[in-house]
């Protein structure tokens, strides 16, 4: 079983440590110290909510329904689209203060809401759980698929707490304005990368 563990720990980590909207949303918080907490926190009760459902089941439900996996996809396309360009927005502008570039001082519900559409706008996400996770994890007995669970449970909750706080940690050093803009191009151009893959996938033609 402590195997089992080890094995869904290190996929989890494998598929949660590229950057991607979740990561660069929990980074932006964590630099600008704005609830980078409760960010962490609400993508790990995510991540647990969608890795428990691909685990035990909801991998089928996502790969019988074309329909769905299509809306989801060109809903995460278009949020990407719109939070890549506020992030390059921002950037050249060329009038970034260190509470500028996704405003600093959002309400915790706007927050909130920003990061239910971050994760659950975002279709590589139910890629990585359902399908990959629950791939794997679908196959095994299911006294042994708990612990593969908690495994991959236990990488994001190490991950998304360890890069808020390390951002935290560094905020001194990157809520500058020169730090702002690379940061902001950065988180920009990888959501329109994303966008863009994902717009070409379901097109048919990635």
């Amino acid at each position: 079983m402590i195997a089992l563990f080890f094995q869904g720990m290190a996929l989890g980590a494998a598929l949660i440590l590229p950057l991607g909207p979740q990561n660069a949303f929990v980074l932006q918080q964590g630099v600008r110290r704005h609830y980078p907490l409760m960010v962490a926190g609400l993508c790990t009760l995510s991540d647990i909510i969608l890795i428990c459902g691909g685990v035990f089941g909801g991998s089928a439900l996502l790969s019988q329904s074309t329909l769905l996996l299509s809306l989801v996809t060109w809903g995460g396309v278009l949020f990407l689209l719109w939070y890549g360009w506020g992030a390059l927005r921002s950037t050249l502008s060329g009038t970034i203060d260190s509470a500028q570039a996704m405003p600093a001082k959002q309400g915790r519900w706007r927050i909130i809401s920003t990061m239910i559409a971050v994760t659950w706008l975002n279709p590589h996400v139910y890629i990585d759980t359902f399908v990959m996770l629950g791939s794997l994890g679908g196959q095994l007995p299911p006294a042994a698929r708990g612990w593969f669970a908690l495994g991959s449970i236990t990488a994001s909750t190490l991950w998304f707490f360890g890069l808020a706080l390390l951002a935290s940690w560094l905020s001194p050093r990157l809520n500058t304005p020169r730090a702002q803009r690379i940061i902001n191009l950065l988180v920009g151009l990888v959501m329109w990368l994303i966008a863009l893959r994902l717009a070409q996938q379901a097109s048919g033609s990635g």
